[in-house]
């Protein structure tokens, strides 16, 4: 164990000896063959039911109440606190980006532990059913009642969609939101950057190559926007990006295509900015138009901006939990579940249980060394911020 370093924050009242003193091996042995149980189930993003109901299981075998799952395949659990105030909510999402029949075999090598969607995100889900177990077996009092959820719909296409309709649920009785994620110990995302994705189409008549050569293509068209698009030199401040992460069309080699389509990831720290790079990507499609050619813009992922100042109490607090653990912090901005509340003004930190990397390829792997230390710092950070009053 890490020695405990001096907290003097008035954000960070003393903490039970139980969390400063406890040997926490026996939590991480059963967190790691937690992540490995919910890592075997398949849990694409839309198709997250079966893991739904593990979880969901889980809940009710820990003890908590007002267990539930709703529409979109999140799931709630309650844990019934002391306070008379607003609640918290801790989140950790269910959804991976692989498809349904991935091969989610588990290896090990060295201290490594190596899966598809280990990191990203089972241990954070194993980190949400550690979290529930022991505020229950541990003697102290519960500062507040927390909302346990597990967000459907986190990754690519499901734009947040599990966590808009949990937040819409929750907001009004919410004070906080811890969000977890498996592999970014030492990171405290107290930003959610604003993410904007097209689904660019275009449409042709079509033919032989060779028959019918020089009748518009479909194909040509889509990469001459493309070709376009790449030209662009976004801002580095606001730090905005784009990335054209997938193309499709046509239907064989010798035909001219009737259809294609390229799928566009745009970025930025700035609403302002990224507004702005839209309507370039838009009029570089608009100065396309041709005849024989129909163009269409379709709007498929919308991440809303949001965040809270570095010496916000709850980022204090989530520096002096890693601080308590020996570990030096760093405060960051990204796109996650916590985006959601940061944009409708509820203080949220997004924070990490682990080491890793790889993640979103078949090789993702998890270095489980700190996550003792990681998942103090949990404990520590949901007590503190429970008896905040926001």
């Amino acid at each position: 164990m890490t020695t405990p370093l001096p907290i003097t924050s008035a954000h960070t009242p003393p903490l039970p000896d139980s969390i400063l003193s406890q040997d926490f091996s026996h939590h991480v042995l059963q967190t790691i063959t937690r992540a490995i149980d919910i890592q075997q189930i398949p849990a694409p993003t839309f198709a997250e039911n079966v893991r739904a109901t593990y979880v969901a299981d889980q809940f009710r075998a820990l003890g908590l109440v007002d267990v539930s799952i709703d529409e979109v395949f999140n799931v709630y659990g309650l844990l019934k606190g002391n306070g008379d105030g607003r609640a918290m909510m801790v989140s950790a999402h269910t959804d991976t980006v692989f498809p349904i029949e991935t091969d989610l075999k588990i290896r090990h090598e060295g201290n490594l532990i190596y899966g598809a969607g280990i990191g990203d995100n089972s241990l954070g889900v194993a980190g949400l059913l550690f979290l529930a177990e022991f505020l229950q077996q541990e003697a102290f009092s519960v500062p507040c009642d927390i909302w346990f959820v597990a967000p459907s719909r986190e990754e690519g296409l499901g734009d947040l969609g599990g966590m808009k309709t949990v937040f819409n649920r929750l907001q009004s009785a919410l004070k906080a939101v811890i969000n977890l994620e498996g592999m970014a110990y030492g990171f405290i995302y107290n930003g959610g950057i604003a993410v904007r994705r097209l689904h660019i189409t275009t449409k042709a008549e079509g033919g032989h190559s060779w028959l019918q050569f020089g009748r518009p293509s479909a194909v040509h068209s889509l990469m001459a926007i493309g070709a376009k698009i790449a030209t662009i030199h976004p801002p580095h401040n606001p730090r905005t990006t784009y990335n054209i992460g997938v193309i499709d069309g046509g239907h064989s080699v010798n035909s001219i295509a009737t259809d294609a389509g390229m799928w566009l990831d745009m970025r930025s720290e700035s609403a302002e900015a990224l507004s702005k790079l839209e309507t370039h990507v838009r009029q570089i499609v608009a100065h396309s138009v041709q005849d024989g050619v129909q163009f269409a813009i379709e709007v498929v992922g919308d991440r809303p901006a949001g965040r809270i100042s570095d010496d916000h109490p709850l980022v204090q607090m989530a520096q002096g939990a890693l601080s308590l653990v020996g570990m030096t912090s760093s405060l960051e901005t990204g796109s996650t579940d916590g985006n959601v509340p940061l944009a409708a003004g509820c203080p949220t930190v997004t924070i990490g249980l682990a080491r890793g990397g790889n993640a979103h390829r078949l090789d993702e792997y998890i270095d489980p060394k700190p996550l003792a230390d990681g998942l103090r710092q949990l404990v520590a950070l949901t007590l503190w911020a429970g008896q905040w009053n926001g």
